[in-house]
């Protein structure tokens, strides 16, 4: 008996995604043909900006719904987990594994669900090799018109976020491989559950009910994905994090790089979408603590500093220098410090 009921969670996602804008049979077609045309026109533009050159040519777009991203994702999280859903089916009996495979699936499901709406774009890099480029149709249409952005602007600029993943992944040989190594030492350092199957659940619920708490009240407080966490993963976690601040920082910069060149309405967009980034909705806001997203939007904005701090003392062939290798990437207190990453990893300039 499989621990994840994957069936039932793809259902769960689908049943739990909210409904996309109301658009015409002939709205929505124009609108996924120009998402495919200006991805492609994405392409050489943050080649030029940074000059990164992607390795790979067949790394495929995708034009989605928010079902079918959802099921991608649920794809890939089945591959991520799969070696831990091994050691796991080892220690529980089958009633166990019976309900915990519908239980977790309808979890997995509520909260990719609920992320299928929010998502504008993903490069997805854990179900295909070398990864696929994923852009959330209905979702971007949504946006474009709850901030009454140009959709063609609007379009192109989230293209130019999204391309800047793929090429950061394609262009740098080393990089997927060893993205996809820390999330494996993240999930192989999970503790599978005890002979006492009832107090552990018990310490689960206990956590999960301090991230809620703290999802209304202290200025930081604790994510339920962080109050689930092993020590052993809080360590890993740390290094993800610095990788992922880093690959947000860079696509953001890159974006309003280009976008003053190629985009007419950039300066309103980036105004009007920083602001859609903080909710008033108290209920969306206590969604967002819990699931971790709060933490993802520090992640662009002190991502886009360490970047654009680089940039500024060393230049674009200065910054590239944090794709030669793993040791190059930027450590988690250097994120807050572009100076110490530079005296680290760029040598002086010669006199």
């Amino acid at each position: 008996m499989a621990l994840v009921d994957w069936d039932l969670a793809t259902a769960a996602a689908a049943r739990f995604g909210p409904t996309g804008p109301s658009v015409t049979y002939a709205q929505a077609d124009a609108a996924v043909r120009e998402l495919r045309l200006l991805a492609d026109e994405a392409v050489a533009h943050v080649a030029e900006y940074t000059g990164l050159t992607a390795r790979i040519d067949d790394a495929p777009v995708r034009v989605v719904d928010r079902r079918t991203w959802a099921e991608v994702n649920i794809h890939g999280l089945r591959q991520v987990i799969h070696p831990l859903t091994d050691r796991l089916e080892a220690k529980v009996g089958v009633v166990g594994s019976l309900v915990g495979a519908k239980v977790t699936a309808v979890e997995a499901g509520a909260v990719l669900g609920y992320l299928s709406g929010k998502v504008l774009g993903q490069y997805e890099v854990f179900a295909t090799d070398p990864g696929q480029l994923l852009l959330v149709a209905p979702n971007i249409v949504g946006m474009e018109r709850r901030i009454k952005a140009d959709p063609r602007d609007f379009r192109l600029w989230v293209c130019l976020h999204e391309v800047t993943h793929r090429t950061q992944f394609t262009a740098v040989p080393w990089l997927r491989e060893h993205f996809l190594g820390e999330v494996r030492r993240f999930v192989e350092a999970s503790e599978p559950p005890t002979a006492n199957l009832l107090s552990q659940t018990f310490r689960q619920v206990e956590a999960a009910m301090k991230a809620a708490r703290s999802a209304t009240g202290d200025e930081r407080g604790t994510t339920l994905i962080e109050a689930m966490q092993t020590p052993q993963q809080r360590a890993v976690l740390d290094r993800l994090t610095a990788i992922l601040t880093l690959l947000e920082g860079h696509a953001e910069v890159v974006m309003d790089g280009v976008g003053p060149r190629v985009i007419p309405s950039v300066a309103q967009i980036r105004a009007a979408f920083d602001r859609r980034r903080h909710p008033g909705n108290p209920v969306e806001q206590y969604l967002r603590r819990m699931l971790g997203i709060d933490i993802k939007m520090r992640q662009y904005a002190e991502g886009r500093a360490f970047v654009q701090g680089v940039l500024d003392r060393v230049g674009m062939d200065g910054l590239n220098k944090v794709w030669t290798s793993p040791q190059t990437l930027p450590k988690p207190a250097e994120l807050t410090d572009p100076a110490a990453w530079i005296a680290r990893v760029v040598p002086p300039a010669t006199p």
